[in-house]
C-alpha cells in the first residue's frame, strides 16, 4: 500500500492505492545463453561498459500489469494503465 503521490508519476493525491511487483530469484530456469554469460564475465572475457550492468540470470517481471484508478486532490478520477503487477514470470 502507496500514497499515489508516492508513485512518482506526478499526480497530487492523498489516496493510498495497492502496488503489486515482482521479485524472487530466476537461477532456476537459467540457460545455456544465462550459464555461458556468467562464464565469461567470471573470466573477465567480456567485460561491460562502465555503465552497463550485465545480468546473467533471468529477471523477475510483471507478464501482465493491472490499472490503478484513484482520486486526486481536485475530486477527479485518474486511472494510470499498467501500473501493477498482475502476474510476475521469469524473463531473459
Amino acid at each position: 500500500m502507496v500514497k499515489v503521490r508516492d508513485l512518482g508519476l506526478g499526480f497530487n493525491s492523498d489516496e493510498i492505492v495497492l502496488f503489486k511487483y515482482c521479485s524472487g530469484s530466476c537461477h532456476r530456469t537459467r540457460s545455456n545463453y544465462d550459464l555461458t554469460l556468467g562464464s565469461l564475465l567470471r573470466q573477465q572475457l567480456i567485460t561491460p561498459g562502465p555503465r552497463e550492468r550485465v545480468l546473467s540470470h533471468p529477471c523477475c517481471r510483471p507478464t501482465r500489469y493491472e490499472a490503478v484508478s484513484f482520486m486526486d486532490v481536485q475530486n477527479t478520477w485518474q486511472t494510470v494503465e499498467k501500473l501493477s503487477a498482475a502476474e510476475c514470470s521469469c524473463i531473459g
